[in-house]
Order: structure tokens, then sequence, then C-alpha cells
């Protein structure tokens, strides 16, 4: 299985993030699995595409051109895509994975993790959307999702198909148990 990890081109301020990925990508190694990223060397897009390369398994990175430099792309992966643009780049990333996972990052973390899981609700695909819930990192979110329910805006049914843990080995043991809910137009 390749998962599409979408996660922070910084570290985070407090060692635990770093120490999470590194668990993340130890447990992706123990059951062969491989990974799709950002492309970038820096951050915690780094330190997990380095732990998964140091375990053996694969790990494929898609980088916009506008970012080679600025990003700082990875030179030791088993591949690097250089694409033109954004768009074009979450559209390889979600073309390549199995299923998707988000770690904490920022606003383009959150901005690929929702495009992914409204394509999910939508019918476009039946892959598991997780988010690693790091030191309760997602959490606010998570409650901010809840209000939309509650509000009218969303069905429980997305909330409760949305992987949400703490833990590498269940994240992954959800991931793959998973199936998709029938479309929100079925």
């Amino acid at each position: 299985m390749r998962h599409a990890i979408y996660c922070g081109s910084s570290l985070g301020c407090d060692d635990v993030y770093a120490n999470a990925a590194k668990v993340l990508a130890a447990q992706i190694v123990q059951r062969k699995d491989n990974i799709v990223y950002g492309g970038a060397s820096v951050g915690l897009m780094g330190v997990i595409a380095d732990a998964v390369l140091s375990g053996g398994q694969s790990v494929i990175g898609v980088m916009p051109k506008a970012l080679t430099d600025k990003e700082l792309q990875h030179s030791g992966l088993t591949q690097l895509h250089i694409v033109d643009d954004m768009q074009t780049r979450k559209t390889k990333m979600a073309n390549l994975a199995d299923s998707y996972i988000a770690m904490p990052g920022g606003v383009g973390t959150l901005e690929e993790i929702f495009e992914v899981w409204t394509a999910g609700q939508l019918g476009f695909h039946q892959k598991a959307c997780a988010f690693y819930n790091v030191n309760g990192y997602f959490d606010e979110l998570i409650n901010f999702v809840e209000n939309m329910i509650n509000k009218g805006f969303m069905r429980r049914k997305y909330l409760d198909k949305l992987i949400v843990s703490d833990d590498a080995s269940l994240l992954l043991d959800a991931i793959e148990n998973y199936t998709a809910p029938i479309s929100k137009w079925q």
C-alpha cells in the first residue's frame, strides 16, 4: 500500500511531532508499505521521508518547479516528480496513493487533506482519509467539523468514516480495514 503523507515543511515547536513522524514511518516500513509526499528534505516532510527510506521502503516525492529551491527538494528519494504547479502536485499525489494521511502541518496540509476528503464524499475515490492526531493537534479541527454536522452542513457518516488516531499502528490498521461510505449523491 502507498500512503500519501501531507505534513509540514516545518518541525513545529515540540519534538513530539518529529518523534511521531518516525513512529509512523517505522509502522509503514514494518508493513512493507510506501509513501508519496511533497518531496522536501525539511521539516516533518524530511523526517518521515528519511525514516521510510532508511527502512528500505519506497518514497516518491512530487514537487512543483517553483518550489524546488525554496523547499529544498530531497535528493535521496526513490523517485522525484517535478510538476508545473500545486494543483498538478496534488492530483499526482492523489493518483499515486492508496490512502491519505494528514500529519501536523499548516494551511497547505489542511488544504490537501480536505481536497481528497471532499473527493471521497463525492464518490470520486474510495480511499481512506486519516488524521494522525499527534498530541491532540487536530482536536479543535474535529470539534469544528462536529459543529458543521450540528449546524446541518455535513452528514455524520463522513466524519464517522474519517480515521483519527494518535496511535500510528491503529491508524494504519484502520486504513487497511477501511470501507468507504456511500457517496453524497447516491
